[in-house]
């Protein structure tokens, strides 16, 4: 009797605990991890293939090459560890530019894609159908993932499935709201579809309209912020042909030099990204 007294007051204490400041943080179910976010933006730059790891190996060898190629030219440990810091995170600076691209791209493809779906629903398609129709009829960049899964039904039958492994596909906002429109008449039904269909594709080319304008009128802005910063490390890597003007960065005021300008830098180079960011669809529907 004792033992199971002593057993269970140690149970309330080990529950106790934990659930104080010790207790184990719970993950925001709402907010996608480290591993689907980087998922994510490699779908959506297009880069088949490759997974979250994958990048962060590229990374790492891309920070190792810098620091090693600017060790070799200016002598210098502490102006290398710097160009090692840009190389490690030039491949996702490469991967976001390849994302925003292609965002835009299908930004002006999607209507296209939407009316000939449109289109397949009016002359009396079924919605798998449909769909698998864009595989031959919608836009090139489309094409492919709309191909498997035309494949996938044919092989499964099985339209929730097929549309969920689509949206992963596409890993794009409006490729959600689409393949849930289509879950959504499959399962209720209903003859106002083709209407949906035609209003989304408008205000699809609306938005792509009003921001391409917003993007060129701030593409200046933005090209002569990223010229301002990277004009002193390309000065600072010139004068990698004169050791003894690079020899005092291997001090200790010539390394806070350093790290200072590259805060100053990375802290100016991210105001000027949020100031100037437009706002972008979340995959509300993933």
């Amino acid at each position: 009797m004792g033992a199971l007294l002593g057993l269970i007051a140690g149970l309330g204490l080990l529950l106790i605990w934990r659930s104080g400041p010790r207790a184990p943080a719970r993950r925001n179910p709402g907010v996608p991890g480290w591993t689907v976010r980087r998922r994510d933006m490699l779908r959506q730059a297009g880069v088949d293939g490759v997974g979250p790891g994958q990048l962060l190996a590229a990374q790492v060898l891309s920070g190792v090459v810098a620091l090693v190629i600017v060790v070799v030219i200016t002598k210098t440990i502490t102006v290398a560890a710097c160009f090692g810091v840009f190389g490690f995170f030039l491949p996702l600076v490469i991967v976001r530019r390849m994302r925003r691209r292609r965002q835009g791209t299908l930004r002006e493809l999607w209507p296209e894609a939407i009316d000939n779906l449109a289109s397949a629903v009016r002359a009396g398609m079924s919605l798998p159908e449909g769909l698998s129709a864009l595989a031959v009829r919608g836009p090139v960049e489309l094409r492919a993932p709309f191909g498997r899964f035309a494949a996938a039904y044919r092989a499964t039958g099985r339209f929730g499935d097929c549309l969920d492994a689509l949206k992963d596909d596409l890993a794009d906002p409006v490729g959600d709201r689409v393949c849930e429109t289509m879950r959504v008449a499959r399962e209720v039904g209903g003859s106002d579809l083709g209407t949906v269909l035609r209003t989304l594709s408008e205000l699809l080319r609306a938005d792509a309209r009003t921001r391409s304008e917003l993007e060129t009128r701030q593409g200046w802005v933005i090209n002569a912020a990223r010229l301002a910063v990277g004009a002193p490390w390309a000065v600072l890597l010139l004068l990698g042909t004169q050791s003894e003007t690079l020899r005092a960065y291997d001090s200790a005021g010539g390394t806070l030099l350093l790290g200072i300008g590259a805060v100053v830098c990375v802290l100016a180079y991210r105001i000027m990204l949020h100031i100037g960011r437009l706002p972008e669809e979340q995959r509300v529907l993933r």
